[in-house]
């Protein structure tokens, strides 16, 4: 398998300029890094595409706004032909889509005064039931905020099958009342840890009532456009009007998925079957579609309080309260907003970066991104592990790696 892969690599050594919106890259020494030592990560991607859990990857590294490392491992695609991963490939976000697509946007709407983090979900869907205490009858509304942090107790899940069967493809209107009227809530908001896709659907229907914009339209113009990122978009389906006015050039560049019944992979569809099947493409918790140096740079924007390069997507006090995991919340929640930091997902941070300020999040198809604020370094790792089909798993590659990176800290 890994002689058939051939080991594709820009060498982390090599020292480049970017042109367009996209981030420098230089020698990992050039930002306080060893670049021997990062190269050790090669091992691990050949040994992932070697075991079949990946037919490839793309590796990024980001430290002081500059790219000091950006690798292509192995394949983009081995069915129905074998094609070479590159660096340009688009993968399938998955649940990463929650932080770069929906929370961003999201914490956009706060620092606007449309919305506060402590308002019932109530306030913007009707009839959206409360935790209900089995025993005294007590009723406690969910808000905002235990939608972000994976607390408010929803269901992780919805059985796409039993949706589709009931109302067809296609039928976001009844997921959300049906989140809103029939989903299970587990326990007290905030005094647990769910992670929960419907908490981030939920988010979406919120945005799209308040700002009277499909969340695919609101992301791709005040976040994804707004920081001139020309590979990164969703691709709403079923006849929906994709937002990205060029999207069918990006079709191409995406890395396929999960072989389906007739054989073929899904390509510039969405792998998760609550937003392909019940929201065509636009939903809030999957659908974001991107490369490894646009991600790059909204990593580099975040670690620089919410701008780059001129351009500004947030504000240094909305980045610092998304980056802050909420003292009322139970320690065992461990999430800020969006993203993760010490819930029972944060492996993915190893042993040796600072917890406390590393900030992280990961994607079903086999993606992650990892910040460490106190080392100004992020990781980048796209994967699209769940083609040909759904085997392996990258939860040891991914904390192996950050390992390997804080070892390749000078400074």
């Amino acid at each position: 398998m890994l002689a058939a892969a051939a080991l594709l690599v820009v060498s982390c050594k090599e020292a480049r300029t970017a042109e367009g919106p996209g981030l420098e890259k230089v020698a990992p020494e050039e930002v306080g890094l060893n670049s021997e030592r990062l190269n050790l990560i090669d091992d691990l991607f050949e040994n992932a595409i070697a075991e079949e859990a990946i037919p490839g990857g793309v590796l990024a590294i980001v430290r002081h706004g500059r790219i000091a490392c950006l690798k292509a491992y192995g394949n983009k695609s081995v069915v129905p032909e074998t094609v070479p991963m590159t660096t340009e490939t688009m993968f399938d976000l998955a649940s990463l889509s929650k932080c770069v697509g929906t929370t961003l946007s999201f914490m956009q709407l706060v620092e606007k005064g449309q919305v506060r983090l402590n308002d019932n979900v109530s306030r913007y869907i009707p009839g959206f039931k409360p935790w209900t205490d089995p025993e005294t009858g007590e009723e406690v509304e969910i808000t905002i905020q235990d939608l972000m942090t994976h607390s408010s107790g929803l269901d992780a899940y919805v059985s796409v099958a039993n949706y589709v069967s009931e109302y067809g493809e296609n039928c976001p209107d009844s997921l959300m009342a049906g989140i809103a009227a029939r989903a299970g809530r587990h326990f007290r908001p905030g005094t647990g840890f769910l992670y929960s896709c419907l908490n981030y659907v939920t988010l979406q229907n919120i945005l799209q009532n308040v700002t009277g914009e499909r969340l695919c339209d609101y992301a791709q113009k005040n976040i994804f456009d707004a920081l001139g990122l020309e590979h990164t978009c969703y691709f709403p389906m079923n006849g929906e009007k994709p937002s990205k006015e060029n999207w069918e050039s990006l079709v191409p560049l995406c890395a396929p998925t999960e072989v389906q019944a007739d054989g073929l992979p899904l390509v510039a569809q969405v792998h998760d079957p609550i937003a392909r099947r019940l929201n065509s493409g636009n939903s809030g918790n999957a659908g974001v579609f991107s490369t490894a140096e646009d991600l790059c740079v909204i990593a580099a924007c975040l670690m620089n309080g919410g701008e780059w390069n001129g351009r500004r997507i947030l504000s240094p006090a909305t980045v610092k309260a998304m980056f802050t995991v909420p003292e009322e919340n139970s320690p065992e929640v461990g999430r800020a907003l969006g993203w993760d930091n010490s819930s029972s997902h944060a492996s993915l941070v190893g042993d040796l970066l600072e917890k406390d300020c590393a900030f992280m999040h990961t994607g079903y198809t086999g993606t992650s991104m990892l910040m460490d604020l106190e080392n100004d370094v992020a990781i980048i790792i796209l994967t699209n592990r769940v083609h040909p089909k759904d085997t392996g798993g990258l939860g040891r590659l991914r904390a192996l790696t950050a390992n390997i990176v804080a070892g390749a800290l000078t400074d």
